[in-house]
């Protein structure tokens, strides 16, 4: 009998083992997703492409990863998830070689997701991508200059605080039919100012022989191209709502890039007697701008 009762012993024991092994296993198992609804936990951390579970503190979590708190750079501020802090935690039992990762906060194999974020494009929304470091984090509300400074993308630097560009209401964009075109992942728009008014009759012919300068300023997390005649999908929108290319002088100074901005000068040729227009510009996948010249 003791005999018997000893195996029934181990039997139970090693049941518990194996129920023990599968559930670490599950733990450093990670569901991929893209958005929250991906993930049986309903959180998914876009940035690394894996489900985490939620908790409301450290008791929830297990020991490897034991640091329940929200999580950086993601878009939701409230919710607290199961991180883990280091290598050595991840490998408490001294059985695995696992690594804490830097995006996923969680204990994976090395290698297992990707080093980070590369543009903004990769942080959820309101956040910016640190490139140095691979890491999304919350942009800032406040910034410095102009352009995208550390506003999320999308978002502006005006007076000093981060803003979207102003919204388009002018009748270039009302009559405009293909507002599918716009988006928030294409170059953006953020400034366009009125240059100088000359009469050019070289340059505009013997009709329309006032020559505007319009100067259209964007950014861009991808490079900008050498020269104005690279760039694909800028467009001008004409008051009825019809698009043409912009017209963009090949010599110096009409074209500057800096960093991730671009400053494009357009030309318009209006009649001698005109002394104002309304504008539109967009680039394919960015936000459209208005602006009426007062010349």
């Amino acid at each position: 009998m003791q005999l018997r009762k000893m195996m029934v012993m181990l039997a139970a024991l090693s049941s518990m083992s194996l129920a023990l092994t599968a559930c670490g296993d599950d733990a450093k198992a990670a569901e991929t997703c893209t958005s929250d609804t991906d993930c049986s936990s309903n959180f998914c951390n876009t940035a690394a492409g894996v489900c985490m579970d939620t908790c409301e503190s450290g008791s929830d979590c297990p020991d490897s990863e034991k640091n329940c708190a929200v999580l950086a750079g993601s878009s939701n501020t409230t919710q607290k998830v199961c991180q883990c802090q280091t290598n050595q935690l991840c490998n408490s039992d001294d059985s695995t070689s696992l690594v804490c990762g830097t995006v996923s906060k969680r204990c994976e194999e090395p290698g297992s997701t990707p080093a980070g974020c590369t543009k903004d494009a990769d942080c959820g929304s309101g956040n910016t991508c640190n490139t140095t470091t691979g890491v999304c984090s919350p942009a800032a509300t406040t910034c410095t200059g102009e352009g995208k400074a550390t506003c999320a993308y999308g978002s502006a630097c005006y007076s000093g605080t981060c803003s979207a560009p102003p919204a388009p209401t002018c009748e270039n964009y009302q009559n405009f039919s293909n507002k599918a075109a716009l988006g928030t992942t294409g170059p953006i728009i953020f400034k366009v100012a009125t240059g100088t008014a000359t009469t050019d009759t070289a340059f505009c012919g013997n009709t329309s022989t006032k020559r505007v300068k319009i100067t259209i300023s964007a950014y861009s997390d991808t490079a900008w191209p050498a020269t104005a005649a690279g760039l694909n999908g800028f467009l001008y929108v004409l008051v009825n709502g019809t698009t043409q290319a912009p017209s963009i002088s090949s010599s110096t100074g009409n074209y500057t890039v800096s960093g991730n901005r671009a400053d494009i000068v357009a030309n318009i040729c209006v009649l001698p007697s005109s002394t104002t227009t309304s504008l539109g510009y967009y680039f394919t996948g960015g936000n459209f701008a208005c602006h009426q010249a007062n010349y």
